[in-house]
């Protein structure tokens, strides 16, 4: 079947092309009754607009850049899979790229020329750039900016309340009668922003407590993976003093890490020890047992950071850059609360399918 031609959806509607284009591109009102025959005509041809040839109109490529410093980790994986849902509404299609956090490669990435000619915007979440390395960057693409990392620069910026979730979390394992509760993740480093602000939060909720904190529970980590989080907790537990009996770690990866650990040297979860992470990623809501976590609102992260690209590159090119906000949510689940109690009948046949 040919395809169809916006001369042929003019045919059908029985309007001129450029009522067809404005109808499909926006440019300009039309009535009700106008929109709704053009709008008929386009579902029975299956018309597709050529956004090649429009994006190439209008001196732009059609593509988005998002760039994060770790593909493999899942918060990013997930982010980046909202980014490009919420970027393919507006016509969008979003190119991905990894830094693994080394600055040449993120300054590389939002300044070499190929990329302004080949993006349209970049969304990039950086850990080792700063206000200079952006001062002299070509601006002619736009450029949002994600997480702690040069939030006093000249460009947008989304984040999440950090000190804010990690007190909520901390606050949750205190609340819950914990008195020794482990923080693990600190990075007390130049590019370790984000997990100040946790560990500045973990010290807030034990003064809402009315604790002291114990400086000896508080544990680093070079990243944030499984591996650091199982050597973390291992550290922890033969702490001199007596393990702690809670650990907020600074993201999910960190925790499932320490779960790990946990598990295989025998200790309950969370009768002995209650953990939480943060980022709520899938692995951890499948995990046994369900771990309690922060949830940041992922998909309004991607959404608030695409808007903000087509804002710029539509009727708002001038404005003041903003500070953005996203909110979180804290999911407790079964590694500080402990399982849900299952009706008697299935706690004594296990494995048997009800009838």
């Amino acid at each position: 079947m040919a395809t169809s031609r916006l001369r042929d959806v003019a045919a059908r509607a029985g309007v001129s092309i450029r009522t067809v284009s404005n109808v499909v591109n926006g440019y300009a009102p039309v009535s009700d009754e106008t929109r709704s025959r053009v709008e008929k005509a386009v579902a029975e041809l299956d018309y597709r607009p050529n956004l090649l040839a429009r994006n190439l109109k209008q001196g732009r490529t059609g593509m988005l850049a998002l760039v994060v410093p770790e593909l493999d980790v899942p918060y990013f994986s997930e982010l980046a899979r909202a980014v490009v849902t919420t970027a393919r509404h507006h016509g969008y299609t979003v190119v991905i790229d990894q830094t693994d956090g080394e600055p040449d490669r993120e300054r590389e990435l939002i300044t070499r020329g190929a990329s302004a000619a080949l993006f349209d915007g970049v969304i990039l979440s950086p850990l080792a750039l700063s206000p200079a390395d952006l001062a002299d960057r070509d601006a002619s693409a736009p450029l949002v900016l994600l997480g702690e990392r040069i939030a006093d620069s000249r460009y947008d910026h989304v984040a999440i309340d950090n000190v804010t979730a990690a007190r909520e979390a901390t606050g949750h394992l205190l609340g819950l009668g914990r008195t020794r509760v482990a923080a693990v993740g600190d990075q007390p480093y130049e590019t370790g922003e984000t997990a100040q602000l946790r560990t500045r939060g973990y010290r807030h909720a034990h003064a809402d407590h009315g604790r002291e904190v114990d400086e000896s529970l508080i544990v680093g980590t070079r990243r944030f993976h499984h591996a650091d989080g199982a050597r973390a907790m291992a550290a922890l537990l033969d702490h001199p003093d007596g393990p702690p009996d809670a650990v907020f770690c600074y993201n999910d990866l960190l925790a499932l890490g320490a779960l790990r650990t946990l598990l295989s040297r025998g200790v309950r979860v969370p009768d002995d020890i209650a953990v939480a992470g943060f980022d709520d990623i899938e692995a951890g809501r499948y995990h046994t047992p369900t771990l309690t976590t922060v949830s940041p609102d992922k998909a309004t992260i991607a959404r608030l950071a695409v808007d903000r690209l087509i804002a710029r590159l539509g009727d708002r090119p001038d404005e003041p850059p903003a500070e953005l906000w996203a909110p979180h949510r804290l999911v407790p689940r079964e590694s500080t609360t402990g399982p849900a109690l299952r009706p008697p009948d299935m706690a004594a046949r296990p494995g048997q399918a009800g009838h």
